[in-house]
């Protein structure tokens, strides 16, 4: 079996650079990466310039187009599908009252990998998520999820999944998100797991608990999601837990304890007397950041009238070196409560993070983004992208298993 990989919603290439960090042969036939509304297609242009472009079967270039508007089959043929796909609204209704097909809420791309893996019957799959996609929405929680379940249930896959915080696997950031490793039932591997249990699955047989060990779970919770996508979209609850395994439509899913491993600490990652236009010195700035960074208790008023108090605890300010960094979002390097404010190693100056501590703290290489692109946009694109070596794990796994594959 060939190591070839489809990475949708491919950011500036977390994906792709982690199989290629292993030097195991991983090529990717196709990737798609758009963002809506831009005018300037940053994370796709810093992805080309480190990969290259990809033609479609028919020698035509659409990697940078809309996912919606290119035709499946067109894509080329791929062992893995990879992509981290935004944590929306998956409800689907009947395209007609008398007509089995589904249709689902347009903008929604968890149907455009849905599509693609209906056009190119890939033998796995590996997608990430936020980690609130298992309990959403608040009204039926596990809807959403259970949705996605009973997708690649119809189409003859089975599902692991774990919610995995980076750093307890050896990484710089404390960042939390929802892997989903798919593989279809008539692989090897299919046929193999069919006959081992879902406790071994969870506890050190499975594909995610071989990437991500674990020293216990708590009792295996089970469930069955519906056959029927429509009835899982208008009814389906579920109390899924962080790590879980689903095949034929039954769910076993359980609390786990992670085997920790040593993190990489903010201090490690740090640069040495940075440019000056990182360091917060201006006195007003610095009381914005000691506001933000504190505890507040503020009087609110809701639009029906009713009277509350909005409370917060504080932030550690400045961030401490001693612990991996926090979760980095969108606005990192904004003066904004979420962005880290860190002592520098050689002054003590109390300063924002470089584009370079950003990209160590996600485990890209260095400049990995410094491609032209404006410098808030380096952090946007870092903010949105995966942590590397998380993704390298899972393919170590992942090539023992395509090793035994014809």
């Amino acid at each position: 079996m060939k190591k070839t990989i489809c990475e949708l919603f491919a950011g500036v290439g977390g994906f792709r650079l982690g199989l290629e960090h292993l030097n195991t042969g991983w090529e990717t036939s196709w990737f798609s990466q758009w963002e809506p509304g831009a005018k300037t297609q940053w994370a796709h242009d810093c992805y080309v310039k480190h990969f290259g472009e990809s033609p479609d079967l028919k020698g035509e270039l659409h990697t940078g187009e809309d996912i919606g508007l290119m035709i499946k089959e067109n894509i080329p043929d791929h062992t893995l599908l990879v992509g981290g796909f935004p944590c929306q609204d998956y409800s689907v209704a009947h395209t007609l009252a008398s007509s089995k097909g589904i249709e689902g809420k347009k903008g929604v791309l968890w149907w455009q990998i849905r599509d693609t893996i209906i056009a190119k019957q890939p033998p796995f799959c590996i997608f990430e998520n936020v980690d609130r996609l298992l309990k959403s929405p608040a009204k039926q929680r596990g809807r959403d999820f259970g949705i996605i379940l009973a997708c690649l249930n119809e189409l003859g896959y089975s599902v692991e999944w774990r919610v995995v915080n980076a750093a307890l696997y050896g990484a710089a950031q404390r960042r939390r998100r929802t892997f989903i490793f798919a593989y279809r039932n008539d692989t090897n591997y299919g046929k193999t797991m069919k006959d081992v249990s879902a406790e071994d699955v969870l506890n050190s047989a499975g594909l995610m608990a071989k990437a991500f060990p674990i020293e216990c779970h708590e009792d295996i919770l089970e469930g069955t999601v519906p056959a029927d996508i429509v009835e899982t979209s208008d009814k389906f609850a579920f109390d899924f837990r962080i790590a879980g395994y689903m095949s034929n439509g039954k769910i076993y899913t359980a609390k786990i304890k992670e085997a920790e491993e040593k993190p990489i600490l903010l201090g490690d990652i740090l640069q040495r007397d940075v440019d000056k236009s990182y360091y917060i010195s201006d006195e007003a700035r610095m009381a914005k950041w000691t506001y933000l960074k504190g505890a507040k208790k503020i009087p609110r008023r809701s639009k029906d009238g009713h009277e509350y108090v909005f409370s917060e605890g504080p932030i550690a300010f400045p961030d401490p070196w001693d612990k991996p960094g926090r979760t980095m979002l969108t606005s990192e390097s904004t003066l904004n409560r979420s962005t880290h404010v860190v002592a520098d190693p050689a002054n003590g100056k109390l300063r924002t993070l470089t584009p370079i501590e950003a990209e160590r703290l996600q485990g890209f290489d260095d400049d990995w983004t410094n491609t032209g692109m404006p410098q808030r946009m380096r952090f946007f694109c870092m903010g949105n992208a995966l942590v590397v070596p998380m993704i390298s794990r899972m393919g170590k796994v992942l090539d023992t298993i395509i090793e035994k594959e014809p």
